[in-house]
């Protein structure tokens, strides 16, 4: 017994000690010492050694024929055990080398979200209350549009406060809505998307709605059921495509407006709608858990392959590198996102589960940063991604947490967020308990209030890089990109030719860049952009410095004519003023035809709606110090909105207007809203100013009026027949009994 105990510790100690040797000659080899041999050699030593005079004899000797029995099954033991000790020691070196590399390096591990100030959110809007998962809120650099079942509401981002529930709405649908989308290349545009199976397109006056709004630019009608999802293409203008709940993805020209395509290779409900950077494909998932990858023009399927194993919702984004990310559920509903490369959909990239709740996550990818944000519906935070071309394709960075579950999010384009803020991104939150809308800001944490050119690459701008019939006959442009410093994307144009030489002159096309209207934390500073006075200016300048330069060589030219004519030369004087009339006139052609091009060029850009609304960007920006006052309860009903409407109409409902009577009820109704607030005496200043909109609004309240008279006074004539019948009915009775 005791040669026995004797053996057990002689063996662990031996073992002990040789994996501490393993460990050391692992370290010595690493650090380019020379042990004496490799780990192989070592581990031979350490099995000739246990089988000499180890374990082995000792308990050879004690136990006779069995001990030797027991001794070769505990010598192969102890063989195993160190060929173990080797290999998993090895291996453990290996997945050092492999997988630990410190921290991985990115400008955007630090990024984090700022929610706003309520004082500065949207509130009280009535948002709708569908479980539908569409795209209730869409946003730009100028409008906030956000779904109110079967209408919307349009409000101008500086509008932040309470927006009143009687607020100007679209009006136009038979069914509900369901998806929102702003033209990216006219800030005033939007199309619709509905139960009602048709597609409207709608233009938003100049400083939003002055009205309820019931006239569309265009209807788009060709699909058998409910609409579900609508994108613009991203280059092309005036290209749009929908996938309805026919299981088809129709393109459309909305200038015409005309169909261009139908695509039908869908077989089950298509869940989500995607389409990349230059336009030349689309993806679509649909619950027949496949994402397939579609040329939208012929409609050919690229690639097809299984997406997710769950039968809930799937969406897909379009990455960069010919790579899309999807999020769905897998077979045992855990939530998931997964890289596919668009070309072989056969198997993912990368695939990883995200946590087990059950709301729809929807992706939105930013091509600037490469950054993707996951953002489920019903949940509180935001998750986001830095995109790689290495794998795992996909790395964590943080996420934003919030204690009010979203209903929906809308997302800034780029060119409308606040570079001075260094932010990177901003969501439009639809909070699901309380009409509030939320922006959060997404920022990199830089000390630095200078512009970063590292955090703000060159992006889209809002203007369109071919037409509808170029793109649809094959022909892929990538897009037009811009400065987010100056704002400015450059276009050559030739000018006119001189006699001498030609002169190619660059002229730089201005394009909007919005800063948001008001920051993260609150402020609202007047935002700004670029016109083209700055080219104009510059053409000006150069045209009068030549002027003045032709003008100096004709009075030089003049003068020395002269001094020849004393001498007897009069005929250099003629020579003289001729070449320099010739070059001046020469000059004064190329400056009008100049001006002229330039002018046609303003003049264009002067339609776009947006550059009235701001000034220059070079100008310094001039905070807004407005007080932002809260409404209570109690100011509301102040004044009596019954005698606000006897008194209108008893001025309207005349034939001849007094605009004494109209100048008298606005000061009877400032009087008395002397009590309220400073911002309901200005609405209902400039309610009465238009003056043509409550003659249409009493003309049809009481064409409204007539009709229900009519109604009841047809209900009335047919009660008093039935009254009749009844006496009738009553009268044959008696006589029967």
């Amino acid at each position: 017994m005791c040669l026995d105990a004797y053996c057990i510790v002689c063996f662990f100690f031996l073992r002990a000690f040789g994996c501490v040797i393993v460990r050391l000659c692992s370290t010595q080899k690493k650090h380019r010492i020379q042990f004496g041999g490799t780990r192989s050699e070592f581990v031979g030593k350490l099995r000739a050694l246990c089988e000499a005079g180890g374990v082995t004899g000792l308990a050879g000797t004690v136990g006779g024929g069995a001990g030797g029995a027991g001794g070769v099954a505990e010598e192969k033991r102890i063989s195993k055990s160190t060929d173990d000790i080797a290999d998993s020691d090895e291996r453990d070196m290996t997945n050092t080398q492999l997988w630990f590399r410190g921290v991985r390096p990115s400008k955007f591990r630090h990024v984090y979200g700022l929610p706003t100030r309520k004082e500065c959110c949207y509130t009280d809007i009535s948002v709708v209350r569908s479980g539908n998962d569409g795209n209730f809120c869409a946003v730009n650099p100028t409008f906030l549009a956000i779904v109110a079942d079967t209408t919307f509401v349009v409000i101008p981002l500086g509008m932040t406060g309470r927006i009143d529930f009687q607020c100007c709405k679209v009006i136009g649908h038979a069914g509900q809505l369901l998806d929102l989308k702003w033209n990216p290349f006219d800030d005033h545009m939007i199309a619709s998307a509905s139960d009602d199976c048709t597609i409207k397109i709608w233009k938003i006056p100049e400083g939003g709605l002055a009205a309820n709004l019931t006239t569309f630019e265009a209807e788009l009608v060709g699909h058998k059921r409910k609409v579900l999802h609508v994108e613009w293409h991203p280059t092309a203008a005036n290209v749009l495509l929908s996938a309805g709940f026919d299981h088809t993805v129709c393109v459309w020209d909305t200038a015409g407006p005309s169909l261009l395509n139908v695509i039908d290779c869908h077989v089950d409900m298509i869940y989500s709608l995607a389409i990349n950077r230059d336009g030349s494909m689309i993806a679509t998932t649909s619950k027949d858990k496949k994402l397939r990858v579609i040329e939208p023009r012929s409609g050919i399927v690229v690639a097809e392959g299984v997406c997710h194993l769950g039968t809930k919702c799937s969406k897909a984004v379009f990455l960069d590198n010919n790579r899309i990310l999807t999020t769905g559920f897998s077979r045992h509903s855990d939530r998931q996102y997964a890289v596919w490369d668009q070309h072989d959909l056969r198997k993912p990239l990368a695939q990883e589960v995200i946590d087990s709740s059950s709301g729809i996550v929807t992706p939105y990818y930013d091509y600037d940063t490469r950054m993707v944000y996951l953002a489920g519906k019903g949940d509180g935070n935001i998750r986001y991604y830095e995109v790689v071309d290495e794998p795992p394709y996909v790395h964590y960075l943080n996420q934003f947490l919030s204690g009010q579950p979203q209903k929906a999010l809308g997302f800034m384009p780029k060119r409308g967020v606040n570079v001075g803020q260094c932010e990177v991104f901003r969501f439009y939150k639809l909070h699901a308990a309380g009409n509030v809308c939320e922006p959060i800001a997404m920022i990199v944490p830089r000390k630095s209030t200078l512009f970063q050119s590292d955090l703000y690459p060159d992006t889209v701008a809002n203007v369109p890089a071919i037409g509808a019939k170029e793109w649809f006959q094959g022909r892929n442009v990538p897009p037009i990109m811009m400065s987010m410093k100056t704002g400015e994307s450059i276009h050559e144009v030739a000018s006119t030719k001189s006699n001498h030489r030609n002169s190619i002159t660059e002229t730089s096309t201005k394009v909007q860049r919005t800063n948001s209207m008001h920051f993260a934390n609150g402020n609202t500073p007047v935002s700004a952009t670029n016109g083209t006075s700055h080219a104009l200016n510059a053409i000006n300048n150069n045209n009068n410095h030549n002027n003045h330069n032709n003008n100096n060589n004709s009075n030089t030219a003049t003068q020395n004519g002269t001094k020849e004519s004393s001498q007897g030369g009069g005929g250099h004087l003629n020579n003289g003023q001729s070449n320099g009339n010739l070059s001046s006139n020469l000059t004064l052609s190329a400056k009008h035809s100049i001006i002229n091009k330039e002018n046609e060029q303003f003049d264009n850009r002067k339609l776009d709606n947006n550059t009235k609304k701001f000034a220059f960007l070079s100008q310094p920006t001039i905070p807004d110090y407005r007080p932002q006052t809260i409404i209570e309860k109690s100011q509301k009903t102040s004044t009596n909105q019954s005698t606000k409407f006897h008194q209108l109409q008893a001025i309207f409902g005349q034939q001849t207007t007094n605009h004494k009577d109209i100048a008298n009820l606005q000061n009877n109704l400032l009087s008395n809203s002397r009590s309220s607030s400073r911002n309901s005496s200005l609405e209902n200043i400039n309610l009465l100013n238009s003056e043509n909109e409550l003659r249409k609004a009493f003309s049809k309240q009481a064409e409204e009026i007539k009709s229900l008279r009519k109604s009841l006074n047809g209900s009335e004539k047919r009660v008093r027949e039935l009254e009749a019948e009844v006496k009738r009915l009553q009268q044959q009775l008696k006589q029967h009994q």
